[in-house]
């Protein structure tokens, strides 16, 4: 089996993302956490498993690769990680294990946070300086360019996941944020 991930155009040594409009009309580019910079085909060919030209809706992470390749290997992982394995919906032949939500930081660029949770993605930006700052949130389902700020309009599903970003974050003496 191999499969290909790729996690948005980057600019580093000269790239330049828009030339050949890498992220089609995505916003944002690699270390952005608009679906420019995270959202990402993910490609996996293997002879007699994987029926060539089929296709799946679902949404996972880089951090499901570990579930995936132990549940291959037909081994337990040490201890519980954030990833779930992915073997279903490449077999098609159980029902696949969703996430409840999905939750990213970077720490470049002032801070930043998103937390996917079904079609709704917030996005919080200057963490640095704004740990309680607002946050944007988008319907993916219908905006996946994320040019639609609903935060005003849904400030319940807004304030939902807002909470999830509080609650997935784990603080870091290696990689904190400046206000911790």
């Amino acid at each position: 089996m191999w499969c290909i991930g790729y996690n948005g155009p980057h600019k580093e040594g000269g790239g330049d993302p828009g030339f050949f409009k890498s992220a089609g009309e995505l916003r944002g580019t690699k270390r952005d956490l608009s679906e420019g910079g995270i959202r990402i085909p993910f490609i996996a060919k293997w002879d007699g498993v994987v029926k060539p030209g089929t296709s799946s809706e679902h949404v996972g992470a880089f951090w499901d690769m570990f579930a995936t390749f132990a549940a291959l290997a037909n081994v337990r992982p040490i201890q519980k990680k954030d990833g779930i394995s992915i073997v279903p919906v490449l077999t098609q032949k159980k029902t696949q294990q969703q996430h409840d939500y999905l939750y990213w930081e970077f720490h470049e660029q002032g801070g930043k946070q998103a937390v996917r949770k079904g079609k709704w993605k917030a996005i919080r930006l200057q963490v640095d300086i704004k740990p309680n700052g607002p946050v944007e949130l988008y319907d993916l389902s219908k905006d996946a360019e994320e040019k639609n700020n609903l935060a005003g309009k849904y400030p319940g599903k807004a304030r939902e996941l807002e909470i999830l970003m509080k609650v997935a974050h784990t603080r870091s003496t290696l990689f904190p944020f400046k206000n911790e």
